[in-house]
């Protein structure tokens, strides 16, 4: 009696098993559906806008079965007489590109020095890097228009590469810091002990591995110089004009073309969506780096 209830007992715990998280885990999932169905809804209500006419863009509420047209894309690239947005694209696209390589170029030795080689106090250099991002933009705009003026550099594509570039630094340190502290010591120690330099660690050894972080790292900061308005706004004129300078210009005292509007929006959100549908693997997996011990 007593070894048939002592087996009886495991088979009672076994049963009583973890079936209940099942609708728990749906319920998460749906709400997961609906979260990104509502993020969606924007983008595709501005997409089926750019397809329409003007008129039928302005109705209230908004006619879903309108007939489609490519006007709005027409006006945008300028084929009715109007400014290309080709000079504007290409700006966006060199500044983004030019600094996001230099602060992964900046930003990887610092990483490496604060998270591998033993620095004192190494927590306060990280604090001190993320408080420079407490700054309003707006209360540093005046001595850098001043020092644009004065140094002959105002509407000139480099200095919003050299601006960008210090906005993002701050974050890529952050961020890269945790990612290459997940690096094996070890391995840099036999890459040590087999002679090769920093740089040679840096390129071979710790970026390889590090790789979905630099990726998320590069995205971010992608995004960040992209969308970029303020600067670009103050400091830019006709020469350095960057893409969301040339979508402003779209909203005149005559009125907002919303067809117009919608469809220069999403031509100059189409890099940014891309760039993270392309690397979105790495950056998932470069954010989520560390999370799991």
């Amino acid at each position: 009696m007593t070894a048939t209830a002592v087996q009886a007992r495991p088979s009672s715990t076994q049963s009583a098993d973890p079936t209940p998280r099942r609708p728990r885990g749906r319920g998460l999932g749906l709400v997961a559906w609906l979260a990104g169905i509502v993020f969606f809804l924007p983008i595709a209500w501005m997409a089926l806008t750019s397809f329409h006419s003007e008129e039928d863009a302005a109705t209230n509420p908004p006619s879903f079965a309108a007939p489609l047209t490519l006007d709005g894309y027409r006006e945008f690239f300028g084929t009715g007489g109007g400014a290309s947005p080709w000079p504007s694209l290409i700006n966006s696209t060199v500044a983004s590109l030019a600094s996001t390589l230099l602060v992964l170029v900046l930003a990887l030795p610092a990483a490496y020095a604060l998270s591998i080689r033993p620095v004192k106090k190494w927590t306060d250099v990280l604090f001190f890097f993320l408080s420079t991002k407490m700054l309003p933009v707006v209360a540093g705009l005046l001595p850098i228009y001043l020092f644009a003026k004065n140094t002959g550099m105002l509407d000139n594509i480099w200095l919003l590469v050299i601006l960008y570039t210090s906005m993002n630094l701050p974050i890529a340190v952050w961020m890269m810091q945790s990612f290459l502290s997940e690096v094996p010591v070890a391995i840099i120690e036999a890459a040590q002990i087999d002679g090769a330099k920093l740089p040679t660690i840096l390129t071979r050894v710790v970026a390889p591995i590090a790789l979905p972080g630099i990726a998320a790292t590069s995205l971010i900061c992608f995004i960040f110089s992209w969308n970029e308005l303020l600067f670009a706004r103050v400091l830019t004129g006709v020469v350095a004009e960057t893409a969301p300078v040339f979508l402003t210009g779209f909203i005149t005292s005559q009125g907002l073309f919303l067809a117009k509007v919608c469809a220069a929006s999403l031509v100059v959100s189409l890099p940014v969506l891309a760039a993270g549908f392309a690397a979105q693997d790495k950056l998932v997996q470069g954010l989520s780096l560390g999370a799991v011990k």
